[in-house]
């Protein structure tokens, strides 16, 4: 892959834009949104370049000006070709007023004002993305790179890679900081979709995906920067409120060169800000998340479907929910968890209802969910409750997620107990405090190294949630299978010794209570986090504490009542309690990688019960479904020996 080299980069550009000039002779054939692109970059370019060639009302390079006055030229011949909207007339009216304003070499301020206007209605007109619908990924695009542009640029963007010695331009220097200054990600991923005529560098547009594009773009647009300029950004960006007001969201991210944010910001700081957000992408839709970001990218979703993009409008409808609305679920649910519920439903809706590509049912679930949406903000809002807000949702939530866990771990000890195994029991104990450990490594992580994206958690949630399942739905039906038997002090001295002493059966002991701990502490301590940063830390951590204590004296409850049963009885209800959770998990994991946009959405006219994993979808009800089949199954099919026994 080669870009702009070393000759002058405004000859390159011209070439390629003079290009463009050329689809009036085939313009009927090509789609208005990329008509609209091509217009935006004409502008954008203008407005960014124009300080370079007048100043003062007097040209300071002629041939930068008439580069100028030729990009508006195109970009108003762009416009004639675009279909007749009410929008049109109004468009052009600012096109013609940019042309006059060139012509009478303004200044660049007034010049880019009215460049920016006019390319801002024109996306307004002719909607196309100028960002990506989620956060890219940086490791995809490092890949990327050495896959497709190392050969030209090396493999750190130097520009000398084995095939650069004999291209003409030479490969663009990706590492020069001056260059860099005035490229944003945008510039890069427009490059890298519509190629530069007079250079090898091609179009991506067929051979790399939208995602593929903007993870390179993003990698490349970090080159120029090191590690000590990414660590610096992090500090600014966590703890300069102006700097992140003047970085809203992915959009700013993607189209925002060093340049740019200078204005913006502290000079001292903007290459440390854009190295930084370049390389943590998903810091800037963290910093999106609200109710007002999740109804634009909802917006922007539906107007994606209706100009035939259904895999974007997925992506955007996706990213609402997860980049959006998700890290305000803690605070939804303690004030309003109906709502939660009814709101978290019709997102599920609304992607299904893209799926089915009905426009109608898409414009009606997208309004019903804006509806929505406008009742959360309102509940959202500031009160005097706060803390009592805070406290009974760090309490409930606490309860909630630990105490599936908790009953599993409390399970297995008892377990281990009846079985007079105490010698095992450290494994177990092992498993669950690594977990709690686990889970302040996590929250150390999220709050002071990366961002945990809404799909990480949820991709997360989900898979450990089936794994768990699986797990218990076996040994709930072993456990029934015993429980059934009448020989358990034989099979305990026989058997169960025997299975124990080998280090596997105590390994998977182990992995167990890790996995069944550390899946609802890493759910705890995101939501926790979430809760802290709205400046409630002492009824949070009273809530901590009370939820904490509470959980403590349920399993202490537990262990002595599970002590006192005779043994076959506690296996016959734990085999029972154990196959419970299983359906209760397997809901609950498919419940969360449809929500990380895995699995689809089928709605399904039943009621949310979250403390039994029961979700309004068909996929969540079938899986439970067949968990719970084959644990009847199971139950019957042990059922069955201890029958012939007694009829003979």
């Amino acid at each position: 892959m080669t870009v702009l080299g070393s000759i002058r980069t405004r000859v390159l550009v011209l070439a390629s834009l003079f290009t463009m000039a050329c689809w009036s002779a085939w313009g009927a054939e090509a789609p208005a949104t990329d008509k609209a692109r091509q217009a935006w970059q004409l502008l954008d370019y203008v407005a960014v370049d124009y300080g370079g060639a007048v100043r003062n009302g007097k040209v300071e390079s002629a041939a930068e000006y008439e580069e100028m006055k030729e990009f508006v030229a195109t970009a108003s011949q762009q416009l004639e070709t675009l279909p007749n909207t009410a929008a049109l007339p109004e468009l052009r009216r600012q096109s013609s007023r940019l042309s006059e304003l060139v012509a009478q070499k303004s200044d660049p301020k007034t010049v880019g004002d009215a460049a920016h206007a006019l390319a801002a209605a024109l996306v307004k007109a002719y909607p196309f993305p100028l960002s990506p619908a989620k956060a890219p990924d940086l490791t995809r695009g490092a890949a990327l790179f050495q896959a497709t542009c190392a050969a030209c640029h090396g493999e750190r963007g130097t520009g000398n890679g084995p095939l650069a010695a004999r291209l003409d331009p030479h490969p663009t220097d990706f590492s020069d900081r001056e260059r860099a200054r005035n490229r944003s990600p945008l510039a890069l991923y427009q490059i890298m979709s519509q190629g530069v005529q007079g250079t090898a560098m091609a179009s991506f547009k067929d051979s790399l995906s939208d995602d593929d594009r903007w993870a390179l773009a993003f990698f490349v647009g970090g080159l120029s920067y090191s590690d000590a300029d990414r660590l610096a950004g992090a500090v600014p960006w966590k703890e300069d409120g102006r700097a992140r007001e003047s970085v809203k969201g992915l959009d700013a991210v993607a189209q925002l060169s060093e340049g740019a944010l200078a204005d913006k910001v502290d000079p001292k700081i903007a290459a440390s800000l854009i190295a930084f957000l370049r390389a943590q992408p998903g810091e800037a839709a963290v910093s999106q998340q609200g109710i007002a970001a999740t109804k634009e990218r909802l917006a922007q979703s539906r107007t994606a479907f209706v100009q035939g993009d259904r895999e974007r409008a997925g992506k955007l409808a996706l990213s609402a929910y997860l980049d959006g609305f998700e890290p305000l679920e803690p605070a939804l649910r303690a004030r309003n968890a109906a709502l939660l519920a009814r709101v978290e439903t019709a997102m599920g809706a609304y992607r299904s209802a893209i799926g089915t590509g009905d426009r109608a049912k898409v414009e009606s679930a997208e309004q019903a969910l804006q509806s929505l949406l406008d009742l959360a903000q309102s509940d959202l809002q500031p009160g005097d409750n706060d803390a009592l807000t805070t406290f009974l949702a760090a309490l409930t939530i606490l309860l909630r997620e630990g105490l599936e866990a908790l009953l599993v771990v409390v399970a297995m000890i008892a377990f281990l107990r009846k079985a007079e195994r105490p010698d095992v029991l450290h494994y177990v104990h092992a498993g669950w405090i690594l977990a709690l450990a686990g889970g302040g490594l996590t929250w150390f992580a999220a709050t002071y190294l990366v961002s945990v994206s809404g799909a990480s958690r949820e991709l997360t949630e989900g898979f450990s949630s089936l794994f768990a399942a699986v797990v218990l739905l076996g040994v709930g039906m072993w456990m029934h299978r015993k429980s059934v038997a009448g020989r358990w002090q034989a099979y305990l001295k026989e058997k169960l010794s025997n299975a124990l002493n080998q280090r596997t059966a105590a390994w998977f002991l182990f992995s167990l209570a890790f996995i069944a701990v550390y899946r609802e502490v890493f759910e705890t301590v995101l939501f926790f986090a979430a809760l802290w940063t709205e400046g409630n830390g002492l009824p949070l951590l009273a809530g901590l504490a009370a939820g904490s204590a509470s959980l403590g004296l349920i399993a202490w409850v537990l262990l002595r009542t599970s002590a006192r049963l005779p043994i076959g009885q506690f296996f016959a209800a734990s085999s029972l309690l154990v196959a419970l959770l299983a359906v209760v998990l397997a809901g609950k994991g498919v419940a969360g990688l449809q929500e990380a946009g895995l699995l689809d959405v089928t709605p399904a006219a039943v009621p949310r019960v979250e403390l039994l994993g029961i979700y309004p979808s068909w996929q969540t009800l079938s899986a439970q479904l067949v968990v719970l089949l084959i644990a009847v199954t199971g139950f019957v099919a042990n059922l069955r020996p201890s029958k012939l026994v007694r009829r003979g």
